[in-house]
């Protein structure tokens, strides 16, 4: 599981092996849509691509196109290209002159994100790839000039987080953005919840509980004729290398959240976790349970589950020596009661206007000249996630100095080819699965 003989990425990045010439001649000559400290024109369109158009690809340029004004779809990408037809006509169907969109600006392929940052027409990539290519995908973004908005997990694996940091040092230096799809930090009950907490409102913290638990999720079957490359990609979901399992893909949002409470990341992480229903050929677990301790002797109790037939649960709850803060996940809201139980502040918010939200945040930092760089917090948040994970598939004790600084698991395949072949899959069991 842990793929230790693949090649580092940052090594390939750094040595321009996975960047193309025109692409380290715009990152000479970033030309973004404004340079740091100046205004811009709130009536000049902002020129946005799409690379990964599938459900949340969909979704993320959706939420762009109905919250921001003079912004233009111009160019997409993917490995399929009848996805591309597909988000540009069911997008132009819903806002008429915002997409405009030629065959000439739909790319198919592995290497299809390239034509879009090669194009001087675009300003701001949103990024919604299978999560293994975030890094790799963000960094040559930045390199090229471009504004970002890159889906979560930011990260699945150690040498996806130093890309990660790569990238946001970067686009802090060339004055661009690089907006993340955590979209609970922009939702007005989660906001308004840490800040009571910030405020001492529960107290101290001293311990919390978060769960992500749900019924199941999508799996879909080979196709005659796919290469081993082309079926991973096309499930996703099911491989390591390409969405972390589901506490990196899936529960990262709780675990953002947890992070944004505590202050940073944990300092441990101990747990276990199986697989008893997951289909053949699939490598995820479908439950795992991680305590997390941060600084302070602050344990988390962090569970995510998908198995059919159970129950659901999903949210965070944060004890303090004065009062309990609860936060609900998807619109639930957000309560603080005392230590008796009895309600002292409450607040609703919606994660609909949340989605919209971010995309909002990222146009008006570009037009503002001030542009947001949160991939670093993102980051960390997506290696916790992978600490969790590490914990459970080895049944060892990983500590954050360990996964963010002397790790040197990097899953991202050597030579990706869309008919290669690759490993037989594979799911990791403790106490055989080497913490790497």
């Amino acid at each position: 599981m842990s793929n230790q003989d693949q090649p580092n990425r940052r090594t390939a990045l750094r040595s321009g092996a996975a960047v193309s010439a025109s692409l380290l001649a715009a990152a000479a000559a970033p030309r973004g849509v404004y340079a740091a400290g100046q205004s811009e024109d709130p009536n000049r369109v902002i020129r946005l691509a799409l690379i990964g158009c599938g459900g949340r690809g969909t979704g993320a340029i959706n939420d762009s196109l109905t919250i921001n004004d003079n912004v233009k779809l111009v160019a997409m990408a993917d490995v399929d290209l009848q996805k591309c037809k597909n988000t540009a006509a069911g997008m132009s169907q819903q806002h008429g002159d915002k997409v405009d969109v030629g065959e000439d600006k739909m790319h198919a392929g592995l290497e299809a994100y390239k034509k879009v940052l090669e194009d001087p027409d675009v300003d701001v990539v949103l990024i919604a790839s299978p999560p293994g290519f975030h890094p790799l995908h963000t960094l040559e973004a930045v390199k090229a000039g471009k504004h970002v908005f890159v889906e979560k997990p930011s990260c699945v694996d150690h040498a996806g987080y130093e890309t990660c940091l790569e990238a946001h040092d970067k686009a802090v230096e060339n004055g661009t953005a690089i907006v993340t799809g955590t979209q609970y930090r922009r939702q007005t009950n989660y906001v308004g919840a840490i800040e009571k907490i910030r405020e001492g409102m529960i107290g101290d913290i001293v311990s919390a509980t978060s769960r992500y638990c749900s019924n199941g999720i999508w799996f879909k079957n080979r196709k005659e004729g796919m290469s081993d490359v082309q079926y991973q990609i096309y499930n996703w979901m099911h491989f390591t290398w390409l969405a972390g399992d589901q506490i990196c893909e899936q529960a990262v949002h709780n675990i953002d959240v947890m992070n944004w409470v505590m202050g940073g990341a944990p300092e441990t992480a101990y747990g276990g976790g199986g697989r008893f229903t997951r289909p053949e050929g699939s490598e995820m677990w479908d439950s795992m349970a991680i305590d997390y301790v941060y600084p302070g002797n602050r344990v988390l109790s962090f569970m995510c589950r998908q198995i059919p037939g159970t129950k659901t649960d999903n949210g965070n709850v944060i004890y303090g020596t004065k009062g309990i803060a609860t936060i609900h996940a998807g619109s639930g809201g957000s309560t603080i009661t005392d230590r008796d139980g009895k309600e002292i502040w409450s607040m609703k918010g919606s994660i609909a206007a949340a989605y919209k939200q971010e995309h909002k945040d990222l146009i008006d930092s570009i037009r503002s000249g001030k542009p947001i760089v949160e991939l670093r917090e993102t980051a960390e948040s997506s290696l916790t996630a992978a600490m969790g994970r590490l914990a459970a598939y080895t049944g060892q004790r990983v500590t954050w100095d360990f996964v963010s600084k002397e790790s040197n698991l990097d899953l991202f395949p050597k030579n990706l080819k869309w008919e290669g072949s690759l490993p037989e899959p594979s799911y990791a069991i403790p106490g055989k699965t080497k913490l790497t």
